[in-house]
């Protein structure tokens, strides 16, 4: 299994462009299976979890050309149903959480569609209640065979019918999965308490260039009215929200300027500013982010001066997907923060390997850990780690760039899952970086 081998402690200086959104583009690719005419996707990843999704497509029967570099058609006039009943979907599927959102469409365009117990990382428990809760809404009915730990729904000749559902959480890929099913459903479909982050929007507004008819977007209501067909367009994806925090957060453990081009500001959010209250600062320059070196940054406290805390939330509220990263530049900044993980109970789990490397983290419960920074004064010191998950793993290898000496990180094909030739990448600002 592929190692990296790291020398921290030296400054990085540089330009780097954000990889297309990985959490947009499953959801984006899954969305092709809603018509039978070519769908022509831009700006995608080349990641683990992405190539697997597009090689799930093609087994399917999807036919995929690629046009170029993250340029891809694709066109799901023939496709192979028999193989989401076969052991080898059962398998691939289960490989790939994001796999679950290939049931909205499937449902929607053929009556029926089967998922096996999907994989992904282990952060905890992840409800798939909201994905089937909305199917059962649209009047799809469940099937489950516990022998094979297959998921299945149908529906009868009357097809999907619109509804209205209150959603119990604002789950991004259930609400992306009843938006995919309910866009072909007959009458109208209202969704209270969906999800409305960026790449929802982003899918919303693919899905109306089809032909689909969607209003509401950006909001958490929408609603959605039925169409008898799809049609095929061509379709952006945007730059990955999670990897722009994660450079931020590099630039400021690094010491290091760093200018992050075109970052689609509108898109952001709350992020910056969340950045901006660990002390870290940053420049708007027209649509890129510009990070000067800073030899310290401070974390700043709640008006009654009280410790910061910073939690993460559905959005307009701040990514947990960011969480990760937050954590580990705190261990170097002046001041304290506590660290509250809401949404997933294991996903802090990977601070002792922090503490191994130096840091002063007091993990609380599963949700919650206070972080005590050491200012700069104290480097983290190399050490020999295991990536757990995606963003974990990002987070174990920004602490070590930072740290004094050597640091090893094995199972790196989780931080491959998620992130672009990142050893490429940093080697190209200045990172003494090897894949071994």
């Amino acid at each position: 299994m592929a190692t990296f081998q790291i020398k921290g402690g030296k400054p990085l200086k540089g330009e780097i462009t954000p990889q297309g959104a990985k959490n947009e583009v499953l959801q984006i690719l899954c969305a092709v299976l809603l018509t039978n005419e070519q769908v022509r996707i831009k700006n995608i990843p080349d990641i683990r979890d992405v190539n697997r999704l597009i090689e799930i497509l093609g087994d399917l029967g999807v036919k995929t050309q690629k046009n170029g570099k993250g340029d891809f058609t694709f066109q799901a006039d023939d496709l192979r149903l028999d193989y989401l009943r076969g052991k080898q979907f059962r398998k691939d599927g289960a490989a790939l959480r994001g796999s679950i959102m290939l049931m909205g469409p499937l449902l929607a365009r053929f009556g029926e569609a089967f998922m096996p117990k999907p994989g992904g990382d282990k952060i905890g428990r992840r409800r798939l209640d909201t994905h089937f809760e909305g199917f059962f809404a649209l009047g799809a009915k469940y099937r489950f065979n516990p022998d094979e730990d297959f998921y299945g729904v149908e529906v009868d000749e009357n097809g999907l019918q619109g509804s209205y559902m209150l959603l119990e959480e604002a789950s991004v890929t259930g609400t992306a999965n009843i938006i995919m099913a309910a866009v072909l459903a007959k009458g109208t479909t209202t969704v209270y308490n969906a999800a409305c982050e960026p790449y929802i929007q982003q899918l919303c507004k693919m899905l109306n260039r089809m032909g689909a008819k969607i209003s509401g977007i950006s909001s958490n209501l929408l609603t959605i009215e039925g169409v008898e067909v799809l049609g095929g367009t061509e379709h952006t994806c945007l730059p990955d929200m999670i990897e722009i925090g994660s450079w931020i957060g590099l630039a400021a453990m690094t010491k290091s300027e760093l200018t992050i081009k075109n970052v689609s500001w509108e898109n952001l959010g709350v992020i910056p500013d969340v950045f901006k209250k660990l002390g870290i600062k940053l420049e708007r320059r027209d649509d890129d982010i510009y990070i000067p070196a800073q030899e310290n940054y401070e974390i700043e406290r709640f008006i009654d001066g009280s410790i910061l805390t910073i939690s993460d939330a559905p959005w307009p509220g701040f990514t947990p997907d960011l969480l990760s990263i937050i954590l580990v530049i705190a261990t170097q900044a002046k001041g304290s923060v506590l660290v509250h993980q809401k949404m997933f109970e294991s996903r802090l789990f990977f601070v002792d390997k922090l503490i191994e490397m130096g840091a002063q983290i007091i993990l609380c419960d599963p949700h919650r850990a206070t972080v005590i920074g050491l200012n700069h004064e104290t480097p983290l010191k190399g050490a020999e780690l295991t990536s757990p998950d995606i963003r974990a793993g990002m987070s174990l290898l920004i602490a070590a760039l930072s740290a004094k000496g050597e640091t090893i990180i094995h199972n790196i094909d989780q931080i491959d899952r998620g992130y672009e030739d990142i050893d490429t990448r940093l080697r190209a600002i200045g990172a003494d970086i090897i894949r071994a």
